[in-house]
């Protein structure tokens, strides 16, 4: 096995490893420290049966199925990601935490490329430490103890949105009341496994803080919006043809480039139990 840092400041593409047979123990925990130290793993020139996918994110822990984007009929725990020909990409676009209005938010995404345009289509990926370290001390303590809202409701009741829940698009969605929900979490989370800190707010699902309107939080939202995402905290991640991606939620954010409107692109994404985020021990 041979990891190689893909950027100085997070992910790696591991080679050397089959994932669609039985990882031993050694390999796993090779891999598993890997995903921890990178914040985002890579592998390339995978041939995974639906079953073997499932397999392979639940070494990561238990699965979730969505509470909105339909699964699949046969692997309910699978969502097939699909952006037909000539259509705009609308599943993953803009800088976002996987799952962040979830009371316990996603672990990991594993996410794995079936059928890929020729070009266009990366994932940018930006590391949550970094934001979190390179702010100000004064910052830092301005945002310690401070907690945010999460919430589907704007992702998720869009125009566009609404024809998924109606069939008229690729991917269909169900009306659920976690569309509407709001939680809590803190601003600052720390990792329950490296123990480092993170800042975690997104501009898909963050609405506000915690005690104060939306036009109040706006202005200090935005600041951490374009600091979370500078290009020194980032990796970009060029897909093809059996590339599976990892990722950790709890200190990385994604972006899913939306420039290959000629191509059609099909992915399966898989996701991994979290747990509710904490500030401190």
């Amino acid at each position: 096995m041979d990891v190689r840092p893909l950027t100085g400041a997070m992910g790696a593409e591991i080679l050397g490893v089959r994932l669609s047979g039985a990882l031993s123990n050694a390999d796993f925990d090779a891999i598993h420290q890997a995903f921890l130290d990178y914040g985002a793993i890579f592998f390339r020139d995978q041939t995974l049966r639906r079953e073997d996918q499932i397999a392979f994110a639940r070494r990561f822990g238990d699965l979730e199925e969505h509470p909105i984007v339909e699964g699949m009929a046969e692997h309910s725990e699978i969502i097939k990601v699909v952006k037909p020909k000539g259509e705009a990409a609308e599943f993953g676009v803009g800088w976002h935490t996987d799952n962040s209005f979830f009371q316990k938010p996603s672990k990991a995404t594993c996410l794995y490329g079936e059928v890929i345009p020729p070009y266009g289509g990366d994932t940018v990926y930006a590391n949550q430490y970094l934001a979190y370290e390179t702010l100000s001390d004064g910052m830092k303590a301005m945002l310690e103890g401070l907690e945010a809202i999460h919430s589907a409701e704007r992702a998720y009741t869009e125009p566009q949105t609404r024809d998924k829940y109606e069939g008229r698009r690729a991917m269909r969605y169900r009306w659920s009341e976690a569309v509407l929900r709001e939680v809590v979490h803190p601003v600052l989370r720390l990792h329950p496994e490296t123990k480092r800190k993170a800042l975690y707010v997104n501009p898909t699902f963050t609405v506000r803080f915690k005690d104060m309107t939306e036009e109040e939080s706006r202005p200090l939202l935005h600041y951490l919006y374009q600091h979370c995402a500078r290009p020194d905290f980032c990796c970009r991640f060029v897909w093809r043809k059996g590339s599976l991606a990892l990722w950790d939620n709890r200190c990385a954010q994604h972006y899913a480039v939306d420039d290959y409107r000629d191509y059609e692109r099909v992915m399966f994404r898989v996701t991994v139990k979290g747990d509710a985020p904490r500030g401190k021990i």
